[in-house]
């Protein structure tokens, strides 16, 4: 158990915000915590879904999918992220997790899947000795503002602007 937690928020445009958040997973259960992946808006098959299988004590969950980037969000898709963040809001209360990731939320949120008052009373359900992570570009000032720690990735060159789609085992 973490003697005391924080808020994290990885934004902005830059490749490698669920990247820095799967690593710090990788560090809590390599020492022996507990952790918990929620993934908003991500319906693929991501190769870290397999993560599980290799790393006891590491649980995810996918809420909805990314259809909707072409257009307007469907009921579905606000239907799916309500519910995600339902589920969240049962593992924050339950504090069995060392650490929580809220993968994709800010994403969520700029998109008015949900509504940002609804996010920050989950956040401040938190635990004292648990640390939970909001990923995803365009955070609102609110979750700036709630954030202990705020880091911005910044894009200043991505291959992906030359053709290169996204590959396995490195963006996917």
């Amino acid at each position: 158990m973490l003697e005391k937690g924080y808020v994290q928020v990885y934004t902005g445009n830059g490749k490698g915000k669920t990247t820095a958040a799967l690593g710090l997973v990788l560090r809590t259960i390599c020492s022996g915590n507990k952790a918990f992946i929620g993934q908003f808006m991500k319906g693929q098959d991501y190769s870290e879904l397999k993560a599980a299988e290799f790393l006891p004590g590491l649980k995810m969950e996918q809420f909805g999918g990314v259809e909707f980037l072409r257009g307007e969000p469907t009921e579905k898709d606000i239907a799916d992220a309500e519910n995600g963040l339902a589920r969240m809001k049962e593992i924050v209360e339950l504090g069995e997790y060392d650490v929580i990731v809220f993968d994709e939320i800010n994403t969520a949120l700029f998109f008015k899947l949900l509504k940002v008052e609804e996010v920050i009373e989950v956040i401040n359900l938190k635990k004292e000795n648990t640390e939970l992570i909001l990923t995803g570009r365009y955070a609102p000032e609110e979750i700036i503002d709630r954030g202990d720690l705020v880091t911005e990735m910044k894009e200043i060159k991505h291959y992906y602007n030359n053709g290169v789609n996204s590959r396995k085992g490195i963006e996917n």
